[in-house]
């Protein structure tokens, strides 16, 4: 509930009962109680997942967002920056555990690869998304990582980006949901 609305229910609660506005000390206090909880929830939300260590896909779609309220735009915004799509196909499919570990294991590599300013973020429980710049060597990184993942049973893509914000935060909530 917004603060309008709490002080709202608070005045209409306060003139049934007294029949005259909240005093201020009620008031005060009820202002104070919503910015703490507001402030707890806040605290708790965060660029990171706690579990792995990597970005959350919503400081991926910030960075996004960045990118396109910077001048990303169509053709340059698709050829200058791309989504590489890591997705751990091993992970047991009902071990919210192991999928964690999987994927700290998996972004890891991720960032040894891609070590500069890329955003390197979970996306669900079985995929790594990296927000990268699209440049000559995108394709020796992908493969690179591809050669230090081995043998496991992992699929790698790059995913060009859409023309328009709105589509991008489309795209990776798509890649997300796994």
């Amino acid at each position: 509930m917004s603060l309008h609305e709490a002080l709202a229910t608070l005045r209409e609660a306060t003139q049934l009962v007294t029949g005259a506005d909240p005093e201020f000390g009620v008031t005060h206090a009820l202002s104070v109680a919503w910015s703490e909880v507001t402030l707890a929830l806040v605290h708790q939300m965060s660029c990171e997942d706690p579990v792995t260590g990597l970005s959350s896909t919503a400081h991926l779609r910030s960075r996004l967002s960045e990118l396109y309220r910077g001048g990303l735009r169509e053709p340059a915004g698709a050829r200058g920056h791309a989504i590489v799509v890591i997705e751990d196909l091993a992970a047991p499919a009902d071990d919210p555990i192991s999928h964690a570990l999987h994927a700290a294991r998996v972004g890891h590599l991720a960032r040894t690869v891609f070590a500069g300013p890329e955003t390197v973020a979970r996306g669900g429980n079985s995929r790594v998304l990296v927000l990268t710049e699209r440049d000559e060597m995108l394709g020796r990184r992908v493969a690179l990582l591809r050669r230090m993942l081995g043998d496991r049973n992992v699929r790698v893509w790059i995913e060009g980006l859409p023309s328009t914000d709105v589509g991008a935060g489309l795209l990776v909530e798509e890649l997300a949901r796994t």
